[in-house]
């Protein structure tokens, strides 16, 4: 039913008119979960914003749906992106769904092998570029504007715009905004359409506040909180491998009006957290999503804490299906028994307590 469907119900903050396909795969309608254990952990509510649930398994279904209908909307010949995986991926899938020509542009070597498998398997022509993100993201630039194809990456103004349903869906569940909302930080888009939604709104009425906005990055990969570009970026967490993110300035203005900041957390800081959020929250991540919840960890642990937080909610930006080799490369592993009964009770009662 129209009411179902993301682009219908928010239709009212979004450019969406009588000529816009309201085309869909299921996105948005994510859960937005209290965790128990990280809550008493750090002193505040906190919420677990699940966008791992989208159809593709990120949070970038909700800017690609609005992307993908406007640019069938115009008439386009077809997508470009450059992306660490999960763009590629949810590209691929809506291009496939609005029967378009989906061209991607890979960092060679650097993308988690459950995103690389979405995007083929959605039929996108995936070209490894032997160089990072940001050479990828110039190169499709260029040759988008020359080839008259659509670019869906979050340069594109329809992406952020989608992407601040989100913010909307937050305020809907809770009833208000959140003190404050820690999010991950790579491109510097998402963070900038969470602070677009929760301005709208507050101008509707339907909201009191903008909350802080607290970004987090990896330390390897942190231009926003040291202010100079990483060449080189590096972290476990590919999905915001990026050295000169494209929403820079975007990004810093929201936080400047909202008031937060952005802050760093080591990859040894994101997996704990990624190890924390599976074991005492049920939430399995990729590792980028972690850095929001390692973020929030670490400020409480430096005392950084920013005073009156009540309510907090950490978006989760991807599911953990998107890197599932991390699982084994971290050492865990299904303990191999023999196949009697004698054999598993002494393994099971081990675990339990009972001999």
């Amino acid at each position: 039913m129209s009411r179902d469907i993301l682009l219908w119900r928010y239709r009212a903050f979004l450019p969406v008119g009588p000529r816009t396909p309201l085309i869909t795969l299921g996105e948005g309608f994510t859960p937005l979960v209290r965790a128990s254990y990280l809550s008493e952990a750090l002193g505040f509510e906190l919420y677990l914003k699940c966008e791992g649930c989208n159809p593709t398994g990120s949070f970038k279904d909700r800017g690609m749906v609005l992307a993908m209908a406007k640019a069938m909307e115009e008439g386009s010949r077809g997508v470009m992106c450059a992306s660490t995986g999960n763009t590629s991926a949810s590209a691929a899938a809506y291009a496939a769904r609005a029967g378009l020509p989906c061209f991607v542009l890979l960092p060679a070597g650097n993308v988690a092998l459950g995103k690389l498998s979405q995007a083929l398997a959605f039929g996108a022509r995936v070209l490894a570029v032997r160089g990072n993100f940001d050479v990828a993201l110039e190169l499709a630039r260029s040759l988008a504007k020359e080839l008259n194809l659509t670019l869906v990456n979050s340069v594109n103004p329809y992406r952020l715009w989608g992407q601040s349903t989100a913010a909307f869906e937050v305020v809907d569940d809770l009833g208000d905004a959140p003190d404050a909302l820690a999010i991950p930080v790579g491109n510097a888009g998402n963070i900038s359409a969470y602070f677009a939604g929760f301005v709208q709104y507050m101008r509707a009425s339907r909201s009191s506040k903008v909350p802080l906005l607290l970004g987090f990055q990896a330390e390897g990969a942190a231009p926003l909180v040291e202010g100079r570009p990483f060449d080189e970026p590096r972290t476990v967490a590919t999905a915001i491998r990026i050295g000169r993110p494209v929403n820079a300035a975007r990004a810093r203005g929201a936080v400047r009006r909202a008031g937060g900041g952005f802050f760093s957390v080591s990859d040894e800081e994101i997996l704990e957290a990624y190890r924390l959020l599976a074991s005492k929250e049920g939430v399995f991540v990729e590792p980028a999503s972690a850095a929001s919840v390692a973020g929030l960890l670490k400020l409480k642990r430096t005392g950084m804490t920013p005073g009156g937080l009540r309510r907090v909610v950490a978006v989760l930006t991807g599911s953990g299906l998107k890197d599932p080799d991390l699982v084994s490369r971290l050492g865990f592993k299904a303990i191999e028994v023999e196949a009697t009964r004698e054999a598993l009770l002494e393994a099971v009662g081990r675990e339990v307590g009972v001999r």
